[in-house]
């Protein structure tokens, strides 16, 4: 009996093994690769040929609309959670939590998944038996909500771009049980030109080219894998060239709040009401170069309202230059981002998508970026389990059934 028992407990566990290989085995491929502070019309004005490809073959958008703030954690946590960052919880790449006491900054907090909220693509795969890979993705160093992806790197801007194509491709040439079936790649150099040298310079015209190669290298590589993979090339932010910055200490003491600022945006947090309402008051009305918020009243298109992490008092630049806590130690950047998509054009991102899941579709309207979640999930044929921002109809017709 005792024989049997245990015979059965192995037939048992290797059926439900089997199942789970089977239902991988079943499921599609994405490859969602994002190209950091490429503004949407950089593939067109510099002529990137290996993204204009996909748009004349696949589908693209006009424009991809980010969240706001339009700075780089949040926009990639709203792309791979579908929330806002109100929701999700990272409202600029640096802030105060007044709840924990604590600041969050990229160094010292992107690998603590405990400042993350929402399900992430990569766990939503995992936790529905389809593995996962990261080739850098804010975030995906974290563990969140208690998963990883199946393979994953602390991030390291040093990496070669190549090496990071070849590294997906490896992860695609696993056998069918190791291999992952939705995979994030991401690059940075488009960005980092923007900030030193502007949108428009030729710096940043030879970052495009530099990364659409990338994305040319990839294409030939998925392909010559014969598998059905889905590629998804999104940004976070775009670009605006700026110059000068608002010293805030020349309006209100700062030494008994906490202040963050990320390119135009500031948030102050007041140990109280009435001294939030003395910040307000310090502010409003000072300068034509800025406006100011009470959390509360800020535009509701922000989605920042609910959230004290968003700070008492929001200000933000009117003209495209920086907020800044003192006098900066070197001059600003050329380029920057951060402003109301609203307002500024040039904060529009791009989505370019092909594969044998997706239909061949003419440049969409813009759309915003949480909509990107419910896309994918729809794609690998995952259910999404928890309340999201996205809308799962905003792109639904772009998948072949």
């Amino acid at each position: 009996m005792r024989k049997r028992f245990f015979l059965l407990l192995f037939a048992c566990f290797f059926g439900v093994l089997a199942a789970l290989n089977a239902a991988q085995a079943g499921s599609p491929y994405v490859v969602l690769v994002s190209l950091d502070g490429f503004r949407y019309d950089y593939a067109e004005r510099y002529q990137a040929k290996n993204l204009l490809a996909i748009r004349d073959s696949g589908a693209s958008a006009v424009a991809m609309i980010p969240s706001f703030p339009t700075v780089t954690f949040p926009n990639h946590l709203s792309i791979i959670t579908g929330l806002y960052p109100e929701h999700h919880g990272i409202v600029s790449n640096d802030f105060y939590d007044p709840t924990r006491a604590a600041e969050y900054t990229l160094k010292k907090s992107a690998g603590d998944g405990s400042w993350y909220s929402g399900t992430p693509l990569w766990v939503l795969a995992e936790q529905q038996h389809v593995k996962a890979a990261s080739m850098f993705w804010p975030g995906s160093d974290a563990e969140i909500g208690g998963v990883r992806p199946s393979y994953w790197f602390t991030y390291d801007d040093n990496f070669p771009n190549q090496k990071r194509v070849d590294q997906v491709l490896a992860w695609l040439a696993l056998p069918e049980e190791q291999r992952p079936h939705f995979i994030t790649l991401y690059f940075s150099d488009v960005d980092t030109a923007g900030h030193d040298f502007g949108p428009d310079s030729v710096e940043t015209a030879a970052a495009v080219r530099k990364v659409d190669d990338m994305i040319g290298s990839l294409r030939q590589g998925l392909a010559a894998t014969g598998l059905p993979v889905n590629l998804i090339v999104v940004s976070d932010h775009g670009m605006q060239d700026t110059k000068g910055y608002v010293n805030l200490s020349e309006y209100l003491d700062l030494s008994q709040l906490h202040v963050a600022t990320d390119g135009p945006l500031a948030m102050f947090y007041a140990p109280n009401r009435v001294a939030a309402r003395a910040v307000y008051q310090a502010l409003k009305g000072k300068s034509p170069r800025f406006d100011v918020y009470m959390r509360k009243e800020t535009p509701a298109g922000w989605h920042l309202r609910d959230n004290p992490r968003a700070g008492d008092v929001v200000l933000m630049m009117r003209e495209p230059g920086a907020a800044r806590k003192a006098v900066p130690k070197k001059d600003v950047n050329k380029g920057s981002h951060g402003f109301d998509p609203a307002k500024y054009e040039t904060m529009r991102s791009i989505f370019y998508a092909i594969g044998p899941g997706i239909e061949a579709h003419a440049p969409l309207a813009p759309f915003e970026n949480v909509n990107v979640y419910p896309f994918i999930a729809e794609l690998l044929g995952l259910q999404v389990t928890s309340r999201i921002d996205g809308n799962a109809k905003v792109l639904h017709s772009l998948i072949r059934h």
